[in-house]
């Protein structure tokens, strides 16, 4: 397997948000899901920094803090031939709130994946809320289906409840093949892993009742009875945020290496149905940022929740990979902007 760094999706990003001086505009991001539109390649991001990076390459803290940086729980950028637009919605006051509002003072949303619905585009959200003072402590609490009406990014149509009493977060990828959408969920482990289970909808519409695969090897109707997926010696983990993609017979699961705590490895592993099992996942990339030996020389730098972008794809063999970049400690991602956003691959599989 061939790796290579996608260079020029790293500088788009990177010159847009170094050199436009708009004060509202994406500075940097997490999460990196991306859907084809007619008019571009909609990037959907969770945690997003707005303004403008300083000529040092800092940005001002955050309006919470005193500053001038909006910082949003989720948000959209769309590369058209014409570059990069952020959108976002407005709170009352005229000032930059995410599309995808806060459902509350302590609870937020984050982007998970989304899909091409023939009216616009539907992006799964998970709800999450702070359960403490530290940058971990937080805990999911439910989905939630927001469509956007094609070419309006900056509130939802609506907004629909998705399935959450099995504590699934679901919406960690969408997987359309034939006359289904696969939908992959992640439960999360105490150990900071997370298994995968996994939905599915006839045809685009999320809306539609949801069908679980189980232990059983068949469909059911209740979210209770939808397994964990398998992996070749039983158990298979992943990180939270990973895809699954079907290249030719196969189907390419691209996770964080799970188990190893903030683990820099990109890995993949392999399955002949979606459903699984999937072969051992098998190291791609090591993220040469993260780390006390990293490009920042920092031990607080993180990498993490690798997925695809199959749209941006030539052929069965192609696999794009973004993932995120992140510190540990907050200041680090207000002195150096450029930690805070998303890396991308090209990999070109061997014959199989």
């Amino acid at each position: 397997m061939d790796v290579r760094t996608a260079d020029t999706l790293d500088a788009a990003f990177g010159t847009y948000a170094d050199r436009d001086r708009s004060p509202r505009h994406w500075t940097g991001g997490d999460s990196t899901y991306s859907v084809p539109t007619p008019a571009g390649e909609l990037w959907m991001f969770s945690d997003t920094f707005l303004g403008t990076v300083r000529p040092d390459g800092s940005r001002s803290p955050t309006v919470a803090e005193g500053g001038t940086t909006p910082f949003l729980h989720n948000s959209f950028v769309l590369s058209t031939t014409r570059g990069l637009h952020t959108a976002t919605g407005r709170d009352q006051a005229g000032q930059p709130a995410p599309p995808m509002a806060d459902p509350g003072r302590a609870s937020w949303y984050w982007a998970r994946a989304g899909i091409p619905d023939g009216h616009g585009v539907s992006v799964v959200y998970a709800r999450y809320t702070r359960t403490g003072s530290g940058p971990l402590d937080i805990a999911w609490r439910g989905n939630a289906l927001a469509r956007f009406p094609a070419n309006s990014y900056s509130r939802p149509a609506s907004v629909t409840p998705l399935p959450s009493s099995a504590r699934i977060a679901w919406g960690a990828w969408l997987e359309p093949q034939g006359t289904y959408t696969y939908i992959y969920g992640t439960e999360p482990t105490r150990e900071g892993r997370s298994h995968l289970r996994l939905a599915r909808v006839t045809g685009r519409d999320l809306r539609r009742s949801w069908q679980y695969w189980t232990t059983r090897g068949v469909w059911s109707g209740r979210e209770a009875d939808a397994a964990r997926l398998a992996g070749p010696e039983g158990a298979l983990f992943a990180s939270d945020e990973l895809s699954v993609v079907r290249h030719g017979s196969w189907y390419a699961l691209v996770t964080q290496r799970a188990d190893v705590p903030f683990s820099a490895e990109t890995q993949v592993a392999w399955s002949r149905s979606p459903c699984g099992p999937f072969t051992r996942a098998r190291t791609v990339y090591t993220a040469p940022e993260a780390g006390p030996n990293g490009t920042y020389r920092n031990p607080n730098v993180i990498a993490y929740n690798p997925h695809e972008h199959p749209e941006l794809e030539h052929g069965p063999r192609d696999i794009v990979l973004s993932y995120n970049v992140n510190s540990l400690a907050p200041a680090d991602v207000i002195h150096r902007a450029d930690i805070y956003r998303p890396r991308f691959l090209r990999l070109t599989l061997a014959p199989r």
